[in-house]
């Protein structure tokens, strides 16, 4: 019996979760989990997932609720609830591709690899090992816009719903940015919004930090700043170099990295402005 996904955002309004449940109730779909949060600006956001024992009308459903919340502000979105299809960007660090790939290859991540794109080769070998199509578009001698577009051809084979930055050292321009709006998911090498940009560990040890951290983020057009999915540290003492802190800092770039992507593949998170909301 297949699972659905129901997505509704919008202004707050009275009755909209009895609206919500009566047209589900009405077409045979039995409710599994339901979420709800009213932001103090009184904005609403709902997650239910539910299943129908015959094929679904999503038409149907979508113009009855429609019907009874008329509001053109509310958005829905109805989905199967199913793996998401993702390219993965790297560079050279490996820790949090390798997590990708292992937990793909087990079946532990709601996602299918379709690629790998990378601006260097270094890791094709490893990437090799599991069957993956690996994409070397090196940069050199090549504008950024030469570059992306011939990133942009390779990701035209596969029409990816998602793209993981999985350490990949590069800015992409507004630009490439604009073809997966809310759908670019990076994972920066700090506890945001300190330390944006190169080399963070080091500006951490110099600046004599406690703790350090990594942030899971959608890209945007302005660095480092896009809308925070998750968030994690570890605590460091005097006694650590910057090299100690970027070994212990890879650890907790891995586990938000996939934090994030369980999140975003589970269809829990919603984009609003500059911020998330998680149901």
């Amino acid at each position: 019996m297949a699972k659905h996904i129901l997505l509704i955002e919008g202004p707050d309004a009275r009755g909209l979760i009895y609206h919500v449940t009566a047209v589900l109730f009405n077409n045979r779909c039995n409710i599994l989990k339901q979420t709800e949060y009213v932001s103090p600006d009184k904005r609403f956001y709902m997650r239910t997932e539910f299943e129908n024992g015959t094929d679904l009308d999503r038409e149907k459903i979508l113009s009855e609720l429609r019907q009874r919340i008329p509001d053109e502000q509310v958005k829905f979105r109805l989905d199967i609830l199913k793996k998401k299809n993702i390219v993965v960007f790297c560079t050279k660090e490996h820790h949090c591709l390798s997590e990708i790939l292992v937990r793909y290859m087990f079946s532990e991540i709601n996602a299918n690899v379709l690629a790998v794109i990378s601006n260097h080769n270094v890791l094709q070998p490893f990437v090799s090992k599991f069957g993956i199509p690996f994409h070397y578009i090196d940069a050199e001698g090549k504008t950024r816009e030469e570059h992306e577009a011939a990133i942009l051809k390779t990701l035209g084979i596969y029409s990816p719903e998602y793209l993981v930055l999985a350490k990949y050292m590069r800015i992409l321009s507004p630009g490439f940015v604009t073809h997966y709006p809310g759908k670019i998911i990076n994972i920066h090498h700090s506890f945001l919004p300190a330390f944006i940009g190169a080399n963070p560990y080091r500006q951490a040890h110099e600046r004599g930090v406690k703790i350090i951290g990594a942030t899971a983020h959608f890209v945007n057009n302005d660095l480092d700043q896009g809308p925070i999915i998750a968030q994690d540290t570890k605590d460091v003492d005097h006694r650590y170099s910057a090299i100690d802190m970027a070994r212990d800092g890879r650890d907790v770039e891995t586990r938000v990295l996939m934090k994030a992507l369980k999140l975003v593949f589970a269809d829990r998170v919603f984009i609003y402005g500059n911020r998330t909301v998680i149901l």
